[in-house]
C-alpha cells in the first residue's frame, strides 16, 4: 500500500512529480465518488479526469501524456484511436453496464480488457423510469406550465390512472427487476420480453414472461426499455414496431437512445398514436443544439442522468475502480463482469 497526497487532476491540469511516480488510473468526466476515489488511492493509483465528454483529440492527449494502466469510461466515446495510444492500457471499466461508448473490438485487438459495473445504479435508474411514467401519464409538466402561466385548466382536463395499465419492459434484468417491485405495488400488470432470460427468472418478478417483441408492443399501454444497444437492436423502437402500441400508449427509455428511431417517436407524437414519451437517453449525446423532441408537450426529457445519484455513483464507482484494481492484480472477476476475451489477443 503506498500513502499518497490528495490531489484530483482534472481537465489539463499537471501532475506533482511524486504522483507521477504511481500508476493512473484515468476517469472520462470531471467526477468520481470520493470512496471509490479512496479505494484507488488505498490501492496505490493515481486518479486523473479528462473534462466531459472529451473528444477523441483531447481524450489520446490524455493517455499519452499520463500513460494510465486503467480507464473508467464514464463520458464520451472510447474510441480505435484511444486504445491504440495505451502503452500501458491493461483494462477499461465502463462506469455502469452499457458498453456500446467503447470500442471494444479494438480493446480486443490491443489485448485490452473491457469490465463493466453492472446493476449498481438498478435501483437509481428503476426509480427515474417509474417517475417518467407518472409524469407523462399525469401530464405534470405541461398543467404545471400552465399554471404558471396563469391558466386554469381543470375544466378541460381528463387524466388516466396507471393502476391497472399494462407495463411492457424490454429487458429484464436489475433495472427492470427494480422497475417491476416498484410498479406491482401499484397495481400495475407486468410482462416481460427477454430473449436471454429463462421464463423461470421472469416469473419469479411476478411478471408475464413474453417470448416476441411485437407481442409486447402490441400488449403494452406503457414500454420501458432496459436493455443494451447493439447492432442488432438499433432503431427497436421505429415506424413499424410504435405502430403495433395501443393507441394512446406511453414509451419510457432510460437504457441507450439509439433503441428508438427520434423521427418516428415524434411522427407517433404528432399523430397522436403515441400519448407521450419519458426519455432520459437519446440517439445523440449531448445534442447539438436543441433536441427536436422538446417541441412537443407529450415528451419529459432529461439528459441521461437516471443513474447518478450519490448512492448509485459510490457502488458503481467502487465496483469500476476495484475492477481496474483487481484485475491488474490478477484476481479472477465474475464472468458477468467480463465484456470482451482477451486471452489469445496480442496488442498491436
Amino acid at each position: 500500500m503506498f500513502s499518497l497526497p490528495r490531489l484530483v487532476v482534472c481537465g489539463s491540469q499537471r501532475e506533482s512529480p511524486e504522483l507521477a511516480k504511481q500508476p493512473v488510473i484515468l476517469v472520462t468526466g470531471p467526477y468520481l465518488a470520493e470512496e471509490a476515489r479512496q479505494h484507488a488511492e488505498a490501492a496505490g493509483y493515481t486518479v486523473s479526469h479528462t473534462p466531459s465528454y472529451p473528444t477523441p483529440d483531447v481524450l489520446v492527449e490524455h493517455i499519452q501524456r499520463l500513460d494510465p494502466v486503467g480507464v473508467v469510461a464514464r463520458m464520451g466515446q472510447f474510441g480505435a484511436e484511444a486504445m491504440a495510444v495505451g502503452r500501458s492500457l491493461k483494462v477499461v471499466s465502463k462506469h455502469g453496464a452499457g458498453v456500446d461508448n467503447i470500442d471494444v473490438e479494438a480493446a480486443t485487438r490491443h489485448g485490452v480488457q473491457v469490465i463493466r459495473a453492472a446493476g449498481g445504479n438498478a435501483v437509481s435508474v428503476a426509480e427515474h423510469a417509474v417517475a417518467l411514467m407518472f409524469a407523462t401519464v399525469k401530464r405534470l409538466l405541461p398543467l404545471d406550465g400552465g399554471m404558471r402561466q396563469g391558466r386554469w385548466e381543470k375544466a378541460e382536463f381528463l387524466g388516466r390512472e396507471l393502476s391497472g395499465m399494462r407495463l411492457g419492459l424490454v429487458g429484464g434484468g436489475a433495472i427492470a427487476a427494480a422497475v417491476a417491485r416498484i410498479v406491482q405495488g401499484m397495481g400495475l400488470e407486468v410482462a416481460v420480453y427477454d430473449p436471454y432470460a429463462s421464463t423461470e427468472s421472469i416469473t419469479a418478478l411476478g411478471a408475464q414472461h413474453i417470448e416476441d417483441i411485437e407481442t409486447l408492443l402490441a400488449r403494452s399501454d406503457i414500454v420501458s426499455l432496459h436493455c443494451p444497444l447493439t447492432d442488432a437492436n438499433a432503431h427497436l423502437l421505429n415506424a413499424k414496431t410504435l405502430a403495433l402500441m395501443p393507441e394512446n400508449s406511453y414509451v419510457v427509455n432510460t437504457s441507450r437512445g439509439g433503441l428508438i428511431d427520434e423521427k418516428a417517436l415524434m411522427a407517433a407524437l404528432e399523430s397522436g398514436h403515441i400519448a407521450g414519451a419519458g426519455l432520459d437517453t437519446f440517439e445523440r449525446e449531448p445534442p447539438e443544439g436543441i433536441n427536436p423532441l422538446a417541441a412537443s408537450e407529450r415528451v419529459i426529457l432529461t439528459p441521461h442522468i437516471a443513474g447518478v445519484t450519490e448512492e448509485a455513483g459510490t457502488r458503481v464507482g467502487v465496483l469500476a475502480v476495484s475492477g481496474i484494481v483487481d484485475f491488474i492484480a490478477g484476481k479472477a472477476l465474475p464472468p458477468a463482469r467480463l465484456v470482451n476475451s482477451t486471452a489469445e489477443t496480442t496488442c498491436l
